[in-house]
């Protein structure tokens, strides 16, 4: 299956945008498609990569990033970013039980789990999350700075999810099923 959106190649990138290509594959190893995809807008690359790069910092454990990315991924039925934050999530330390509890919307760990919750509600209600819902992340031990970087992964992954699905980019991890049909 072709992306519906030009897949920028590093013949066809300008000086610009191979120098972000670049700066990826130090980083990753590898151009995933969907930056590729990205690229045809270098503003909207640079403006992703500052987004992903400072939502990599911050005080959020990895490992919980990597579940709230699985848990969105399946619920808003990306087969791309399920592929991709599978393989990423193993590299995170995950377990193939924790990747299938994540993209069920839960997590082994039970403060993860929480937090996996939050973020599928927030996506879900367009932020319209419940005082009730904010009071058992509170209690479950994440701070004010955590929640606010619950909810920036959450909007860069519905980002990317929109991007994976509106493009229809070929999957370049190893593929991996939605869990049911979108």
């Amino acid at each position: 299956m072709m992306s519906r959106i030009n897949l920028v190649t590093n013949e066809q990138a300008n000086a610009q945008q191979l120098e972000l290509f670049n700066a990826i594959e130090q980083q990753l190893g590898m151009v995933p498609n969907f930056l590729k995809v990205f690229a045809n807008s270098p503003a909207a690359l640079q403006a992703f990569i500052g987004l992903h790069s400072i939502a990599n910092e911050g005080d959020l454990e990895g490992k919980t990033k990597e579940r709230i990315a699985l848990g969105l991924a399946e619920q808003n039925a990306c087969q791309y970013c399920v592929s991709a934050h599978t393989a990423i999530g193993k590299k995170a330390g995950l377990s193939s039980d924790e990747i299938l509890a994540n993209r069920s919307g839960t997590s082994q760990d039970a403060k993860a789990a929480v937090a996996v919750k939050f973020a599928r509600s927030l996506a879900q209600n367009n932020g319209e999350v419940s005082t009730a819902e904010l009071l058992e992340i509170r209690n479950a031990g994440y701070s004010d700075a955590e929640i606010v970087e619950i909810i920036t992964h959450v909007g860069m992954n519905l980002l990317t999810n929109i991007l994976g699905k509106a493009s229809r980019v070929e999957i370049d991890f190893p593929k991996v099923d939605l869990q049911k049909a979108s």
